[in-house]
């Protein structure tokens, strides 16, 4: 599998829409492939964004306003010319009623006023569908108590109302919210899990995804999908240190039993800037020095690290594991 064809799947992927055998292979280019590799995760940490923001439904303002302008270009379009149509067919027929010149006149008299009430009835038809269909007429807007700007977060949206004077302007107040709960309430989890990709502030960060750690640690409902994506997404990368720190150590128990967190935790101890967070990492790989992919790892670390510390403490795990005959 090329690495263009991964890409497509990985978004099926995602969603639970890729087949169990097309997403055996994935896994199969994905274990041998890094860029694929990374553009999975961030795929993933992609929908858990999207996944904690509430979907807004469109206002009923915006339907009628989006169904009178279809209605507008429909009545556009250039009416069918059904006499046109019928000339046509008499044409065609002429050499034959040519023959029978009364049979022939009485025959186009009746056709042209069949043709003539048909379209009548037609037109009125049309009409009167279109007179259903039509959106009642908005009432009148009340007077509006004046805003002022420093209440206003954002403007969403600035639209005016077709053929009307009237402009509607959607925005957002400045009016903070509030929601308790323990973390057992799927609401709450949801909101650090939001929290934890806040880009304005690490002491949120910090909160949310030492909270969310303490929840994976003690072992409560630290699902793949869900608290433990929030925990890799922070891993790989949040800015602040400690965040990263606070990550890891709820990773720890799904080592063993996750490859996704296995390698995560692998890249932290290839890549981290901070000596704390890869020491960590080289600890929390103990359980799993026997998987090759550590070995291998821990190998390129304790030979050519920078880090004279990282070098020793990869070489004393490497020690104790068994050479492979």
């Amino acid at each position: 599998m090329n690495c263009e064809i991964a890409h497509e799947r990985i978004v099926s992927a995602a969603y639970g829409e890729l087949p169990d055998d097309q997403l055996h292979e994935v896994e199969r280019h994905l274990a041998g492939c890094r860029d694929c590799h990374t553009q999975r995760e961030e795929m993933q940490a992609l929908k858990l964004l999207a996944d904690a923001r509430p979907v807004e439904e469109p206002s009923p303002n915006l339907i009628a306003r989006s169904r009178q302008r279809l209605e507008e270009a429909l009545d556009a379009l250039p009416a069918k010319r059904w006499y046109e149509r019928l000339g046509q067919r008499a044409m065609n027929n002429f050499a034959t009623l040519q023959h029978a010149p009364v049979a022939a006149c009485l025959l186009l008299i009746a056709g042209m006023g069949a043709g003539t009430l048909a379209g009548y009835q037609f037109s009125q038809g049309r009409a009167a569908r279109r007179a259903m269909t039509a959106p009642a007429p908005a009432p009148a807007a009340p007077p509006q108590t004046p805003v002022s700007p420093a209440e206003v977060a954002s403007i969403s949206s600035v639209v005016r109302e077709p053929n009307s004077e009237i402009v509607s302007v959607r925005y957002n107040r400045l009016v903070p919210q509030q929601a308790e709960g323990t973390l057992d309430d799927p609401g709450i989890r949801a909101l650090l899990m939001l929290a934890s990709q806040d880009p304005g502030s690490a002491v949120v960060r910090d909160n949310s995804v030492g909270l969310l750690a303490a929840e994976c640690r003690a072992g409560h409902s630290c699902k793949p999908e869900g608290i433990r994506d929030a925990l890799m997404v922070a891993l790989r990368y949040d800015r602040d240190a400690g965040v990263r720190e606070k990550a890891i150590e709820g990773l720890e128990p799904y080592v063993a039993e996750d490859v996704r967190v296995r390698d995560a935790v692998l890249e932290a101890l290839l890549n981290d800037s901070d000596p704390r967070i890869r020491t960590a990492a080289i600890n929390i790989l103990v359980p799993v020095e026997a998987d090759t992919s550590v070995r291998q790892v821990l190998s390129s670390v304790a030979d050519s690290d920078q880090n004279p510390h990282i070098r020793n403490v990869s070489r004393e795990v490497l020690s104790h594991v068994p050479e492979i005959q």
